[in-house]
């Protein structure tokens, strides 16, 4: 049963969304600011996270940049209509996804399946051995799949479940061009409508992790109106 961390200082909103989760399946702890949150995390994390933006004491940006440097954890935004830009900061912050309020509970119980399956998959649940043995080594890159681990020139590089398979899109066949549209797929379910910016974002935050390494990282190249492909260094 896997645990989801609830952070919203609407209360019907957490009253409402854990009553849909406990129905469905799921363990669910709820928290009425980012605070709260924070020290109970301290104490053990949960399996997945689902962060309010706009909150008292810590809101759930600051929540987020305290807590992804600690975890790879799956982490979904709610946001307003109107928040596009916290939208784009928390993917670059880290963040897998966001849900713009107000919002289908059903689509939000289906986005946090399709995460918690990926992470499933990258912890090597729903692969055979084979599969989950082999190690993609690039370059400088190693990826190991079966332990979601990642080096560049022999450093860690600490990604959330998104940005591996992103880069793990792209590394499988270096040179080779790869859509936003391809990269959704392998992002997401196809029941899950994202558009360009978040698969840019992304990016954007996993050339930054690499870069925190490997100041000279240029691996990942964009083709402007076309996509992304990994050149092998």
């Amino acid at each position: 049963m896997s645990k989801i961390a609830l952070v919203d200082d609407d209360r019907n909103i957490l009253a409402s969304v854990a009553m849909t989760l406990e129905a469905e399946g799921f363990d669910v702890e709820t928290y009425h600011d980012g605070q709260q949150a924070l020290e109970a995390f301290e104490r053990k994390m949960p399996d997945m996270a689902v962060f309010d933006i706009k909150m008292p004491r810590m809101d759930g940006m600051d929540l987020l940049q305290r807590v992804r440097p600690k975890t790879a954890m799956p982490i979904i935004l709610l946001t307003s209509k109107d928040d596009e830009i916290d939208e784009v900061l928390g993917l670059r912050m880290g963040a897998d996804d966001y849900v713009k309020k107000p919002f289908s509970q059903r689509l939000l119980v289906e986005r946090i399946r399709s995460l918690l399956r990926r992470q499933d998959l990258l912890a090597g649940g729903e692969v055979t051995q084979a599969e989950a043995s082999q190690v993609i080594t690039r370059g400088s890159l190693s990826m190991d799949p079966a332990r979601h681990a990642v080096r560049w020139k022999g450093e860690a590089v600490s990604l959330t479940v998104t940005e591996f398979l992103l880069l793990q899109a792209l590394a499988q066949r270096p040179g080779f061009v790869k859509s936003r549209d391809q990269l959704m797929d392998v992002a997401y379910d196809d029941q899950i409508y994202v558009d360009d910016r978040t698969i840019d974002s992304h990016i954007k935050r996993l050339r930054k992790k690499l870069r925190s390494v490997d100041d000279g990282f240029t691996a990942i190249e964009t083709l402007y109106g076309i996509g992304y492909r990994y050149n092998e260094e």
